[in-house]
């Protein structure tokens, strides 16, 4: 794939547009002030809640939702994704119209249909591969965070350029951006999360604690071993791959690696982590996770309070209370 950068965009066409940013929580601020600091017209549209005070106190004109899709360019969802269907079919569908530009930065709703915006409105996705405090850190000492970008509908014939001067001005051609589908990114991104970043992660260090613990190994040794080490892991990796990290850690830990690893995420978790693909890909998910929505996410709120009572929870909380006082 080819890696666009600053030369490879003019973002000339986003001079004359008023962009809306729609939230603003984590991406909807950092975004916003990202757009703002690159001289692009924002507003924020928001329902009532405590993020309304934060965003005028940072100095945005706030709207409710309908409002400042009436008023837009550019509409830019940056909602959660469970609430997002509802929020444009009550507040935002009425005012998309011919020439008007519907954004997101994940293709949830887009690709599983629950939000199917009409065929004269440009469909783009602007999706930057990072938190949004890192991307905003990244911006504020000039540089960014690389990103993808995707159309879906393009009527207007510009829907691309749209896309990409958007990214521009978020500073991600800084780093570099791919194209590719809101298909591709759906489906990669909510795979990642499940089986590696997140879930696969969690349970391969809960694991490992919970195996320690009880065969007899003090709590906070075992908390070091397998949680608070794997971020000195991770640096090592993201600053120059695993070949690198190989040649950091010690012989005996390397042989290990290469001797014992595979034994313990081998084939039977490669064939786990297919079947979790299809079910992203066929919507499976996405169904079950709008429906466990809709009840209230009990089995969400359940594990939310499951996890903070585990060992490796108050363990580690004890820990990095040490390394607070020693800074």
């Amino acid at each position: 794939m080819r890696i666009l950068h600053d030369e490879d965009v003019d973002d000339r066409i986003l001079r004359d547009r008023t962009v809306a940013v729609i939230g603003y929580g984590a991406q909807g601020e950092a975004q916003a002030k990202c757009l703002r600091d690159s001289s692009i017209d924002v507003l924020i549209g928001l329902r009532a809640g405590p993020s309304r005070a934060r965003a005028e106190r940072d100095g945005f004109e706030v709207l409710p939702v309908g409002e400042a899709a009436r008023r837009a360019d550019i509409v830019h969802v940056l909602i959660p994704d469970e609430v997002q269907a509802d929020v444009y079919n009550a507040e935002i569908k009425e005012h998309m119209h011919a020439g008007k530009t519907l954004s997101f930065s994940h293709g949830f709703n887009i690709c599983f249909r629950r939000i199917v915006p009409p065929p004269d409105v440009d469909v783009i996705m602007v999706a930057p591969k990072a938190p949004g405090t890192e991307m905003r850190k990244a911006y504020l000492d000039g540089f960014g965070v690389p990103g993808l970008v995707a159309v879906n509908q393009n009527p207007s014939g510009r829907a691309r350029e749209l896309a990409l001067a958007m990214a521009k001005a978020l500073h991600w051609t800084r780093a570099g951006i791919l194209e590719c589908t809101f298909e591709q990114e759906t489906y990669e991104d909510l795979f990642g999360e499940q089986c590696v970043l997140c879930g696969g992660l969690v349970e391969l260090m809960k694991n490992g604690f919970e195996v320690l613990v009880e065969a007899g190994y003090p709590p906070e040794m075992a908390y070091f071993e397998c949680v608070h080490e794997m971020k000195l892991i991770v640096d090592l990796i993201w600053q120059g791959g695993i070949k690198r990290m190989a040649e950091v850690i010690s012989n005996t830990a390397e042989y290990g690696m290469w001797s014992v690893g595979h034994k313990i995420i081998g084939s039977d978790v490669k064939e786990r982590m297919k079947e979790a693909l299809k079910r992203v890909e066929n919507g499976e998910f996405a169904s079950e996770w709008v429906e466990e929505y809709k009840k209230g996410a009990p089995f969400l709120k359940m594990s939310r309070d499951k996890i903070s009572k585990h060992q490796i929870e108050t363990v580690g909380a004890e820990i990095r209370r040490l390394f607070e006082r020693a800074e």
